[in-house]
């Protein structure tokens, strides 16, 4: 693992440094990680004993129960944190290369919902077998922040 690992949201308005080993990487299905995360779970990874830092800007916070509260990006939405008694955890995939972090553990397995164990078996396609999109899709033009840590962000000149 990485001595120092970072990332940030989909916009780049907020970035963050980890630096040291992070604590246990996880999988949480239950409800309100799944509409936190608006998917079926949210891989979280502690912090830990990890040093941390925000590099650029700071995300706006819900308090999503009585004893936690969730980091956001409120320029793009992009969900960052989970802050609780026990420490804070960060979004998995926030970070620039998520698989330094993967999960080891699931959590919340009650409110799974019925059809995650069977997406591994879905039909699957590259993005570009998509022959109706084609087009549209090389015609795409991202704006979203790199995998990496930029000085400044957005670009100067942007189409």
């Amino acid at each position: 693992m990485a001595d120092t690992l970072s990332g940030g949201c989909q916009c780049g308005a907020i970035r963050f440094r980890l630096t040291g080993r992070p604590g246990t990487s996880s999988v949480c299905y239950c409800r309100m990680c799944q509409k936190a995360s608006a998917s079926q779970a949210l891989a979280l990874v502690s912090v830990g004993g990890a040093a941390f830092e925000w590099t650029r800007g700071e995300p706006a916070w819900f308090q999503s129960s009585n004893a936690a509260r969730r980091g956001f990006c409120a320029a793009c939405g992009t969900p960052l944190a989970y802050d609780a008694p026990d420490g804070l955890a960060l979004s998995v995939l926030a970070f620039d290369d998520p698989d330094a972090v993967a999960p080891v553990i699931a959590y919340g397995v009650e409110a799974k919902r019925i059809w995650c164990d069977a997406i591994p078996s879905l039909p699957e396609r590259d993005t570009m077998e998509d022959a109706e999109a084609v087009a549209f899709l090389k015609g795409l033009v991202s704006h979203q922040h790199p995998d990496h840590d930029t000085e400044t962000w957005p670009p100067e000149a942007r189409p």
